[in-house]
């Protein structure tokens, strides 16, 4: 199964932003200005980065209308310091929510924290713990997260990883990629989809964006968090896969409409400083 990432895009500039997540590690990103004080949040997937076409794609079109989009790298990941860890789920909504707060204290109005892929589960997690920000948009995240790591580590991954304590992942021209331990596994394993979808504020609106052909997350995922969020919308693109491809602008319009949509239903949240 290939990693959720894609060849890197020709990247839009922005104002290069470092900010300190709760560990001390630097998340490094890029903020593109508009001229306003509404910002929306990107988040990456699994093994990918904030250069990530989806998320330039969205940062950009996110400017042309008059907002503030911001996209970084987790700890472990692209620029940021730390560590690379698989699972890492509350970490990233950790580093999410430094994220958050970093912004508020800049005095901008946070509308919506976006997450593709394993992005997704982080903006989702964010919500659940944290109940900062008013509107959340999963693209592709994974509901049942026990599902999907044998094509990573192999069959048998919970004999092997048991016996040796960690699996090296390889490519198929046989280089080390990453090393899996038994407790980043065990972090994946022991997240709990199911109630922090149900833990989300009624208050926070949630779209959850899915492509009825993606190869690696299926959408009946989608389906899942549409039974278990208490205020939540559903568009499954017929056709499209998990990085959408030849239905980038529909998702991007999917976003935008879902956003701007947000002036006609006021929300009480907003992140605490």
């Amino acid at each position: 199964m290939p990693p959720e990432k894609s060849p890197q895009p020709t990247v839009a500039c922005g104002q290069r932003v470092l900010i300190p997540n709760k560990l001390g590690e630097k998340l490094v990103g890029l903020l593109h200005e508009a001229c306003s004080k509404e910002l929306v949040i990107l988040c990456h997937g699994f093994r990918a980065t904030k250069d990530d076409s989806i998320l330039v794609d969205l940062a950009a079109a996110l400017a042309s209308e008059g907002v503030n989009a911001f996209r970084f790298d987790f700890a472990g990941n692209g620029e940021s310091e730390g560590v690379f860890q698989y699972g890492n789920y509350r970490k990233e909504a950790d580093d999410l929510r430094s994220v958050v707060s970093y912004f508020s204290e800049q005095k901008y109005d946070i509308i919506a924290l976006v997450g593709h892929s394993k992005g997704g589960n982080a903006v989702l997690l964010s919500a659940s713990m944290y109940h900062n920000v008013a509107s959340i948009v999963n693209i592709s995240g994974r509901f049942a997260l026990e599902q999907g790591i044998d094509g990573r580590l192999g069959k048998n991954f919970m004999k092997r990883i048991k016996k040796d304590g960690y699996i090296d992942v390889r490519n198929k021209k046989g280089k080390f990629e990453y090393r899996v331990t038994e407790e980043s596994l065990g972090d994946r394993l022991s997240t709990d989809t199911l109630l922090s979808s149900r833990s989300i504020s009624k208050d926070c609106r949630v779209l959850t964006i899915h492509g009825s052909k993606d190869e690696t997350v299926p959408a009946r995922d989608a389906l899942m968090f549409a039974a278990n969020i208490p205020n939540h919308e559903l568009h499954i693109i017929a056709g499209a896969n998990h990085r959408y491809t030849g239905h980038e602008q529909e998702l991007t319009s999917l976003v935008l409409d879902f956003i701007k949509s947000r002036h006609r239903i006021p929300s009480p949240l907003r992140p605490k400083l």
